[in-house]
């Protein structure tokens, strides 16, 4: 499984049938979402910061997040921007493969 962290806002209408559902509501229909993919939600917050929600989940891989957020955003009442996350592990295992890179300009 991969970790996922997407951020998203509401258009007015999103934000008409927030007020309507309520908050638990949509939270339900999150995770039904993200467990119908195969995944699990481990989180999902709302804030009124620059996001109106954060959502933490783990998917099986990069193309089921994507159609998740294509679904999501084709419907018109939320803008996400979704983030792969990695863990500590991951990122040891990453500086660990070797890169031929040659730095611009030298």
């Amino acid at each position: 499984m991969a970790k996922f962290l997407l951020m998203s806002t509401y258009t007015g209408g999103g934000l008409k049938g927030l007020s309507t559902d309520g908050g638990r509501v949509r939270v339900e229909v999150v995770r039904s979402l993200v467990e119908n993919a195969g995944g699990r939600l481990e989180a999902l917050y709302f804030s009124f910061g620059q996001y109106d929600t954060y959502v933490l989940c783990d998917l099986p891989d990069h193309v089921t997040a994507a159609a998740l957020t294509i679904a999501v955003r084709t419907g018109g009442l939320v803008n996400g921007h979704l983030i792969p996350l990695l863990t500590p592990e991951q990122v040891d295992d990453a500086v660990q493969l070797p890169v031929a890179y040659q730095q611009p300009g030298h």
